[in-house]
């Protein structure tokens, strides 16, 4: 980054901390918003499995409703029009709710599909050795589920991350909304915006490296 700005002179002086800043904020936003679209869609799935009809309709509703609705229609119900009815969000935690519900509902997918990918006949050797059932699901089927949906997972990660850049349309400072401002200040939008890039870039490339590093042993 410090050797694309190093032709601009001062400038690049002054956009490096700026850029810099703005990386932090996404990749806090970021993390925070799948943190919390882990433990909403891992809920959801096992509401999925649920023997309670009534949960399971209301995952299998959400799952439909959400993955229908663009994520920045939610962004904009929870920072515009939420405040109509008294509830108010401040926006950078807008942008993790928005995420996070969004994002709940793939992840909810990924931990069905990981829970089907697993033979009945664990669940039931476990019990038959005498573990209980909450203790056959954390701690026998759960970290092979964590190990099949761990790649799918990480490329969410990435989608996520790039998607928070529609954070920006409801003020939130991260990367797209500081190199619109910075291209307002400094009249080269061009460099600007290919140095926003390459902040995505530097956060999501090593993940995406090691999602297909994970995803060849599967493979194989």
């Amino acid at each position: 980054m410090s050797a694309f700005l190093a032709p601009y002179g001062d400038y690049g002086a002054e956009w490096l901390p700026l850029l810099l800043r703005a990386m932090v904020n996404t990749a806090l936003l970021s993390v925070c918003a799948f943190a919390l679209a882990f433990v909403f869609g891992l809920l959801l799935s096992l509401c999925q499995k649920s023997s309670f009809a009534a949960l399971r309709y209301f995952a299998a509703l959400y799952v439909t409703i959400v993955r229908g609705v663009p994520l920045l229609a939610v962004l904009f119900l929870l920072y515009f029009g939420l405040p109509g009815i008294g509830i108010v969000f401040d926006a950078f935690g807008a942008a993790i709710a928005g995420l996070a519900l969004c994002f709940a509902a793939q992840v909810a997918e990924l931990f069905r599909a990981g829970l089907k990918a697993i033979p009945a006949g664990q669940s039931e050797a476990a019990l038959a050795a005498g573990f209980t059932p909450a203790q056959s699901f954390v701690l026998i089927i759960l970290p092979q589920v964590a190990r099949v949906i761990l790649a799918p997972m990480i490329i969410t990660f990435v989608s996520l991350l790039k998607d928070s850049s529609l954070a920006s349309l409801i003020t939130v400072n991260e990367l797209v909304l500081t190199g619109r401002s910075m291209a307002t200040e400094f009249f080269l939008p061009l460099q600007i915006y290919i140095g926003v890039g390459l902040c995505y870039f530097a956060i999501a490339w090593p993940f995406s490296v090691l999602s297909r590093r994970l995803a060849l042993p599967a493979a194989r």
